[in-house]
C-alpha cells in the first residue's frame, strides 16, 4: 500500500482482543497508528437455553495484545450492551491517547439458537444493543468530538450475509441495521468531512469452521478458500487510509466471491 497517512493517528478497535479485531489492530499499528484495543472484560452468563457464539477472549489478552502493539497501545474495557458504556468508552480513548481519528466497530453479539421459532424479545435485544445501538451511539460521541481538523473516519464491521442470513435472525438483522447505519450516518456526517464505510467478511477461519466443515464452506466460496482475519484487516486499514479519502457510504464485500 502506498503512504496510507495513518501514523501517528489514533484507532480504536471495538472488540480488538481476539480474532478478527487483534488483526485490525495489529494492521493499524503496522501502520504507525496508537490503538486502543477495546474488550469485554467478561461474558455474563448465558439465560437458559442460549450459548454465546463469540466467546470472550481470555483475561489479560488485550493488555498482552496492548504490549505487543507497542506504540502507546491501550487496553480498554466495557461492556457494550449497556447504554452508557460508548460515551465512557470515548471519554477513555481519548484521555489516554487523544482525539480518536478512526473508530472501528468490530465487536459483535452472536448467540444460538437464533431461528424464528427460537426468537425472544431479549435475544433480539441482546443482538441489537452491541450490534447496532453501541456502534450508532460510538460514532455519535467521536463526531460530536471532531474538531474539524485531523481526519476522522468510521469502519463498521458488518457480515456478507446481512442480507438474508437464515437460521441467524438476530445477528443477521441487527448486521443489517449497521449496514444501513452506514450509509445514513455517512450523509449525515460528509458535510463534516466524516467518512463512514463498512467492510462485509464472508467466511472466515476463526476457531468455528472445523474439519468437517471445511470443505463444505470451502465449496461456497468462489476464489476456494475460506478467509483469514488478516483478509480482513487489510481491508479496514484500506478504508481508513488516504487513498480512500474520497470514499464514504460504501459496504465492501470481502468474502471471496461467496453470497454475492
Amino acid at each position: 500500500m502506498l503512504d496510507t497517512r495513518l501514523a501517528g493517528r489514533n484507532v480504536l478497535v471495538t472488540g480488538g482482543a481476539g480474532n478478527i479485531g487483534a488483526a485490525i489492530c495489529r494492521a493499524f499499528a503496522a501502520q504507525g497508528a496508537r490503538v486502543a484495543v477495546h474488550y469485554l472484560g467478561r461474558d455474563a452468563p448465558a439465560p437458559e437455553g442460549a450459548e454465546w457464539e463469540h466467546v470472550t477472549p481470555a483475561e489479560g489478552a488485550a493488555e498482552e495484545l496492548a504490549r505487543e502493539l507497542g506504540g502507546g497501545a491501550v487496553a480498554v474495557e466495557a461492556d457494550l450492551s449497556e447504554p452508557g458504556a460508548p460515551r465512557a468508552l470515548v471519554e477513555s480513548v481519548t484521555g489516554l491517547l487523544g482525539p480518536i481519528n478512526v473508530l472501528v466497530n468490530n465487536a459483535a453479539h452472536c448467540e444460538s439458537p437464533d431461528t424464528v421459532d427460537a426468537l425472544t424479545a431479549g435475544s433480539l435485544e441482546r443482538h441489537y444493543r452491541v450490534n447496532a445501538v453501541a456502534p450508532a451511539l460510538l460514532t455519535a460521541e467521536v463526531a460530536r468530538r471532531h474538531d474539524g481538523e485531523a481526519p476522522l473516519c468510521v469502519v463498521n464491521v458488518t457480515t456478507d450475509a446481512a442480507r438474508a442470513f437464515p437460521g441467524q435472525i438476530g445477528y443477521g438483522t441487527s448486521k443489517a441495521a449497521l449496514e444501513a447505519l452506514t450509509r445514513a450516518t455517512a450523509l449525515d456526517l460528509a458535510p463534516r468531512g466524516i467518512r463512514v464505510n463498512a467492510v462485509a467478511p464472508g467466511p472466515v477461519q476463526t476457531g468455528w469452521i472445523g474439519e468437517d466443515l471445511i470443505g463444505r464452506v470451502t465449496a461456497l466460496v468462489p476464489l476456494g478458500r475460506v478467509g483469514e482475519p488478516d483478509d480482513i484487516a487489510d481491508a479496514v486499514v484500506f478504508l481508513a487510509s488516504h487513498q480512500a479519502r474520497w470514499i464514504t457510504g460504501q459496504v465492501l464485500q470481502v468474502a471471496g466471491g461467496h453470497a454475492l
